[in-house]
Parts: C-alpha cells; structure tokens; sequence
C-alpha cells in the first residue's frame, strides 16, 4: 500500500481549527487540531475516490520538509 502525503496548512479561527491540503484545496475543521486532521484524512479519502488522479500525485509527492516564517 502506498501512502499520501498530504502537505496541509493549520489556523484557528475562533474556537475552530482550520486545515486546508495544499495540493488538493480539501479544507476541513475541527474542535481540536487532531479532530480537524481526522477530518482532512476522511475528506482526502473521499475526493480521491472521485478523483482517482489525484491519488497519483499524491502518492509520489516528494516533500522534503516545511518551513514557517513570520513576517513583520
């Protein structure tokens, strides 16, 4: 089996956490950051059943890593 790398974006909106899948543009939420990664893999899975390319891209992503900036 191969897995997907999902490179993803976090933020807090409120009392909700925000992830958006970079590649895909799936964006769930959650109470906490796990609950609303949870849901991104559920919404993952659920898009690439109908859009069964999509798997392929990310599938052979090769993400070395990620960096945060902040900017004044």
């Amino acid at each position: 089996m191969r897995y997907m790398k999902l490179q993803t974006v976090f933020w807090k909106e409120d009392d909700m956490y925000i992830i958006k899948e970079v590649v895909t543009g799936v964006t769930t939420q959650g109470n906490t950051m796990e609950e609303a990664l949870a849901n991104l893999k559920e919404a993952v899975s659920l898009y690439v059943e109908e859009m069964p390319d999509a798997r392929e891209m990310l599938t052979s992503m090769n993400t070395v890593g990620a960096v945060s900036v902040e900017i004044p």
